[in-house]
């Protein structure tokens, strides 16, 4: 899908995989920047699926966060699995929860500092003793 939507900026679309977000500034950007996607996909002879299709959103949900005019924040789903996670017992469970925290780190401001002990369990010669 990246290469179908070469030449496009992000300004005008995020591409992950199969999904695709179009954004603009403005209704009119927006809509702009809807035609030259369509218009890249119908020369790469993609289809979509109308289902899965939503336009105009102020808002969307896209891989675990929230994106809006205001900006990138957390959801609050994915918030709650790190809150309700239950204690890990041994360093694969660590690591499974040290991996679903790191993917919201830039929301947490001294991540590393916070998380340096728990990483510091997963070390091959350390013990894994949680108190």
């Amino acid at each position: 899908m990246e290469t179908v939507l070469r030449g496009l900026s992000y300004e005008a679309c995020l591409v992950y995989l199969d999904d695709i977000i179009i954004v603009g500034r403005t209704f009119e950007d927006h809509f702009r920047n809807i035609r030259r996607v369509l218009e890249k996909l119908k020369i790469a002879n993609l289809k979509l699926n109308p289902s899965k299709c939503n336009l105009f959103r102020r808002e969307v949900d896209y891989l675990g966060h929230i994106i809006s005019a205001e900006g990138v924040r957390t959801d609050p789903e994915k918030i709650s699995a790190v809150k309700n996670w239950s204690r890990p017992e041994d360093v694969h469970q660590l690591r499974s929860f040290l991996g679903l925290c790191t993917y919201y780190r830039k929301f947490v401001k001294g991540f590393s500092s916070i998380a340096r002990p728990l990483h510091k369990l997963t070390e091959v010669k350390q013990k894994f003793l949680w108190t």
